[in-house]
């Protein structure tokens, strides 16, 4: 992953926001709204359209910066999503949505998954009553990701309860309880679960070749 100055210029490569920087993606500072374009001096310059082979790499590199993984663990990703009956780009954007350090973010724990896979190796969070200290554990529905209650008198969390009582913005398959400062998996995420637009089919080419 790359280091926090240069989030911003992968955004821009991207053409979109990739909600790499938490609060800051939504404000004004935000490098897609201050300066759209490709990093690079001739970034404002018309660019040529990719090849079919440049397209497909492309998405992969964008999806793992989405989700912070490096292309071990992301190819690890794929090949598990290839062994199920399922469609193989729908399990592997599931499998990456249901990481701990993402479910943390979604719930709102987090303002971005960088600071989520931070709070969850230093063993801020339990599932189901059991530490759990490893962002790239795979919830499952039924599974509750809570705040250890020692952690909840750090200002951090002391204040995070009041920031998300009104959140709109929980996806579907997790539910929230603000006050407990607890959420529960209660369903499979969708194909239009991800914050941004992205085409998992592209990865499976990719990596078919």
């Amino acid at each position: 992953m790359a280091k926090t100055m240069d989030k911003c210029r992968l955004c821009r490569r991207a053409g979109e926001k990739l909600f790499l920087k938490g609060e800051r993606c939504f404000s004004q500072k935000c490098a897609m709204v201050r300066r759209p374009t490709p990093p690079g001096m001739h970034g404002a310059k018309k660019v040529r359209s990719a090849s079919e082979f440049g397209r497909q790499l492309a998405m992969k590199q964008k999806i793992k910066r989405i989700y912070g993984v490096m292309e071990r663990q992301f190819r690890r990703h794929f090949e598990e999503a290839r062994k199920t009956r399922g469609i193989v780009g729908t399990e592997l954007m599931g499998r990456l949505e249901r990481r701990l350090d993402n479910v943390v973010y979604r719930l709102g724990f987090a303002p971005s998954r960088a600071l989520a896979r931070q709070l969850v190796s230093h063993k801020s969070f339990l599932v189901n009553g059991k530490r759990a200290d490893i962002p790239s554990m795979e919830v499952q529905v039924g599974d509750v990701v809570s705040v250890k209650e020692e952690k909840r008198e750090k200002t951090y969390f002391k204040n995070l309860s009041e920031s998300i009582a009104n959140r709109k913005d929980i996806p579907g398959w997790l539910e929230l309880d603000p006050k407990r400062l607890e959420g529960k998996v209660i369903g499979t995420p969708s194909r239009g679960d991800t914050e941004v637009n992205v085409d998992p089919q592209l990865v499976v080419e990719y990596y078919s070749k």
